[in-house]
């Protein structure tokens, strides 16, 4: 049975980008995360102004990204 009562570590090991800004400060952002210890992979989620607070997100390992990346470049036609 999962431990849910361990608190969640994170480290932001790379910034990419900002997809989009909201009025309340946070942002939805493409960045590297080291989730509890782990091998960073790409994350992309909302953050409040200071990145203490996340959102639920996703992540990513390289080849999933690679493939998401075809996937919208079919989607969008570019």
């Amino acid at each position: 049975m999962a431990d849910y009562s361990k608190e969640v570590t994170f480290e932001i090991v790379k910034h990419i980008g900002v997809i989009s800004t909201y009025p309340t400060g946070w942002s939805k952002e493409l960045n590297r995360v080291r989730w509890n210890g782990g091998p960073a992979k790409l994350d992309i989620r909302e953050w409040d102004e200071n990145h203490r607070y996340a959102s639920r997100g996703t992540t990513l390992h390289d080849s999933e990204a690679k493939r998401l990346a075809l996937l919208l470049l079919e989607e969008t036609g570019e």
